[in-house]
């Protein structure tokens, strides 16, 4: 006995690994088996706050496991503690998954502690979890501490405004946040106000979800005049966000002078015909926007026009969603006369619109001209 040699389960055929495993239970594994992960998944497993210390007392010492998925339980904030805790000493895990647990503001900001020491973590996934302004205003604190934290999901909570403020503060100082997602968090103009103004000084995030916001006009105004002086995002998404044609002014007119911003998503609005002229005259003068997403924007013939002028004179635009408008042949027209002087645009979409088969056949041969099409118009 003295020389007999114990395998770990690397080492082991795998079918003697299913047997070993199908009688254990999966926090019996994780607990026994701290060096062997890197990825795990523990979604929708009812996992409550006994089995959420128990994963979180083997992260306190595991060093291999890079990945934890625990979205859809009931760790609760008292849950949300002991992954606050076991973040302040773990050194290897990257990315930590944990929307739809109803930690609320008080695990916020037990995992707000825990990061504000952590040195691993790159990815932190906290959607839909009743967090609120306090919550928010804690993790803006940790924001401004942590150094490695590259993408933070806080959508489907209840930031508001109030809590959309510390956030931005933080972002002013914070360093290594490139991802940001706050959709659906109600923020509203108030909100995208201290969003803009942030913008106008960090220098790391490039990708940016604000949509479901109500931000309006105001607030489009407040983030069109940040990005004015942005010189880092590159993806804004501001759907169903009640932006109207002044709101559309104000975001066209930033397309003559920003020169990092490659995509911008606007479903969803009521920026219509007039609107659209709008994003026309930036559209001639822009020369890095590469993807434009304006379905269900109540978009018209005349808005087509406008559109295809600018397609006319744009040479870096290769994506254009004009999905759910309002668009007739005379509007396909004018897209057809704009696609024919057009030769980067190679994805586009115009279904869902009143455009008849021929014209939409004529469409797809012109983007197809173009190489690498892939036209969504039938």
């Amino acid at each position: 006995m003295a020389n007999e040699t114990v395998s770990n389960f690397i080492t082991l055929p795998v079918e003697l690994v299913y047997r070993i495993l199908d009688h254990q239970s999966n926090f019996t594994i994780v607990c026994s088996m701290r060096n062997t992960f890197s990825t795990l998944d523990f979604a929708y497993n009812e996992i409550q706050e006994v089995e959420a210390q128990q994963l979180a007392g083997a992260l306190r010492h595991n060093t291999t496991l890079t990945t934890l998925y625990l979205q859809h339980n009931q760790i609760g904030y008292v849950g949300a503690q002991y992954f606050g805790d076991a973040l302040r000493y773990n050194t290897t895990l990257t990315s930590l998954h944990l929307w739809g647990n109803e930690i609320g503001d008080i695990g916020a900001q037990h995992l707000a502690d825990g990061l504000r020491y952590n040195s691993a973590l790159t990815t932190l996934n906290l959607q839909k979890n009743q967090i609120g302004d306090v919550g928010a205003e804690r993790l803006g604190d940790a924001l401004q501490h942590n150094t490695t934290l590259i993408i933070l999901d806080l959508s489907e909570n209840q930031i508001g405004h109030i809590g959309a403020q510390p956030l931005s503060n933080a972002l002013r100082q914070n360093t290594s946040l490139t991802t940001l997602h706050l959709q659906y968090n109600q923020i509203g103009h108030v909100g995208a106000q201290y969003i803009g103004d942030t913008l106008k000084y960090n220098t790391t995030l490039t990708t940016l979800h604000l949509w479901g916001n109500k931000i309006g006009d105001v607030g489009a105004e407040h983030l069109a005049d940040g990005l004015r002086h942005n010189t880092t995002l590159t993806t804004l998404h501001l759907g169903e966000n009640q932006i109207g044609y002044i709101g559309a002014q104000h975001l066209g007119d930033t397309l003559k002078h920003n020169t990092t911003l490659t995509s911008l998503h606007l479903w969803g609005n009521e920026i219509g015909d007039i609107g659209v002229q709008y994003f026309d005259d930036g559209l001639r003068q822009n020369k890095t926007l590469i993807t434009l997403n304006l379905q269900h924007n109540q978009i018209r013939d005349i808005g087509a026009q406008h559109l295809a002028d600018a397609l006319q004179h744009n040479t870096t635009l290769t994506s254009l969603n004009l999905w759910g408008n309002q668009i007739g042949n005379v509007g396909a027209q004018y897209l057809t006369e704009g696609l024919q002087h057009n030769t980067t645009l190679n994805r586009f979409n115009v279904l869902e619109n009143e455009i008849e088969d021929d014209a939409l056949l004529e469409i797809n041969e012109l983007i197809e001209r173009n190489g690498r099409a892939e036209s969504y118009n039938f």
